[in-house]
């Protein structure tokens, strides 16, 4: 049973659709192509059954039901789920004891009514940007089941691309967003960093890892969004600010001064990802092209602050439990926790003189439009990429235009573009629309008049 996540809700509100009718057609779906996918880790069907009835019995009893009512979803397999095994990708976690309660944002879509019907794929403990895990096994892309899904939230990409589900919750450190959504074709919003709380995730960086939804349209991705929003209180991470609803605020006509990221931007991006920015910059009539100077050093700071922060994390583990990392991730762990605290004291300064020249920029600007990807979604085991005549690590290289965004914390949405040229012209490559801190709204309607425009698109599989 098809359908975006408010047109859903809608039906199930007016009676045209139970949710258990719903939940069982997803279910039917999920067990039929997934197989080919290999998005899921687990299916929490008799939680799902539980809360499926439960609208039904509130539609019954003539209740108001919440905005997501009997929409099925599911979350990156970082997120806690009570009763199940929060394995972050990881083999050296499937021993852990199951998790005591849902992770915020899972009790708070929850309250939102919506209905979990399972656990997705990604990179092990989210150090990568393929989800070719060789504890799982990858996932695959529904556009072309021979190539990757992007990581490291590659189920919850690949699982709104093959319509399993309409929604679904990933993490995005360096990329692991706006990378799958780009090479699946499906929208995603990285919000500010501190926008949402991450109380029950399995942490990985933690001055970079932001939490956010994934969707197959830009209402559906602003409705979730705004259910996951609010200050909480027992996470120190989590800005203390209201909800500032992106729901209502789309379908504006107010004004979006839009300009492309050039230079560094545009050095990294193959043909397909530079058509998809000239698309998407004609659609919103983006007046200049600028640059952000220090991108390139932000990049590499990220790399710093990510060896450094993830080694921590990991030391202790990768002592006692060292063959049950799998040899990639664990390669860059131990060399991580081994980075001179000098090191990542001055990529946090670099961070913060590149978000100065960011906030520059939007002063004159609301969205900056910059590829997702530098090429649509590779073979699985592609080792490496030729970009700007130099042969650069593929897996590696997929961050190339995320990570220096991600380093400054600022809100992004990734919209699907069909660039329609070369050899992959069947394959999507997503822009990110970048806006200020603290202004997803901005990047949310412009990937809306994107939608509108017909440049944007979720497409079928």
């Amino acid at each position: 049973m098809s359908g975006a996540a408010l047109d859903l809700a809608r039906r199930i509100r007016a009676g045209e659709h139970s949710a258990v009718a719903v939940l069982d057609a997803t279910l039917a779906r999920i067990r039929t192509a997934d197989a080919r996918y290999n998005c899921f880790t687990a299916i929490t069907e008799d939680r799902a059954r539980q809360e499926a009835a439960a609208i039904d019995a509130r539609r019954a009893r003539g209740d108001a039901l919440p905005p997501l009512a009997g929409v099925p979803y599911a979350v990156k397999n970082l997120f806690d789920i009570a009763e199940e095994v929060t394995l972050a990708g990881g083999r050296v976690n499937a021993a852990n004891p199951a998790a005591p309660r849902d992770a915020t944002l899972v009790a708070r879509l929850r309250e939102a009514g919506a209905v979990l019907v399972g656990a997705l794929n990604m990179d092990e403990h989210a150090y990568g940007f393929t989800t070719e895990n060789s504890h799982y096994g990858p996932c695959r892309n529904p556009h072309d089941a021979t190539r990757i899904a992007g990581g490291s939230s590659g189920g919850s990409a690949a699982a709104v691309a093959g319509a399993l589900v309409p929604l679904t919750l990933g993490s995005d450190t360096n990329g692991s967003i706006r990378v799958p959504a780009s090479l699946c074709g499906v929208f995603g919003l990285k919000p500010t960093f501190g926008r949402l709380p991450r109380g029950g995730s399995f942490p990985f960086v933690g001055s970079l890892d932001h939490l956010g939804p994934f969707a197959a349209d830009t209402a559906g991705l602003a409705a979730v969004y705004d259910a996951l929003q609010g200050p909480d209180a027992d996470d120190p991470a989590c800005a203390q600010r209201a909800a500032e609803p992106a729901l209502a605020a789309l379908g504006s006509d107010r004004p979006l001064r839009v300009a492309v990221l050039g230079g560094y931007f545009h050095h990294w991006a193959g043909p397909e990802a530079r058509r998809a920015v000239q698309l998407a910059a004609q659609a919103l009539e983006a007046t200049d092209t600028v640059e952000l100077a220090g991108a390139e050093q932000a990049r590499a700071a990220a790399f710093i602050i990510t060896s450094a922060e993830g080694g921590a994390l990991h030391r202790r583990r990768l002592i006692t439990n060292y063959d049950d990392y799998e040899p990639y991730s664990r390669d860059r762990l131990v060399a991580g926790s081994l980075v001179p605290a000098a090191w990542a004291q001055q990529a946090q300064r670099i961070r913060h003189r590149v978000y100065r020249e960011a906030l520059a920029l939007f002063e004159r600007y609301d969205v900056l439009i910059a590829p997702a990807t530098p090429v649509p979604a590779t073979p699985i085991g592609t080792t490496s990429l030729t970009l700007a005549g130099q042969a650069l690590p593929a897996r590696a290289s997929m961050g190339l235009l995320t990570q220096p965004i991600s380093c400054l914390g600022l809100p992004v949405c990734a919209a699907p573009v069909w660039p329609g040229i070369g050899a992959d012209a069947h394959l999507p490559l997503g822009v990110q629309l970048i806006a200020a801190p603290w202004r997803e709204a901005d990047c949310l309607l412009a990937a809306q008049r994107l939608e509108h425009a017909g440049v944007a698109a979720v497409r079928p599989v």
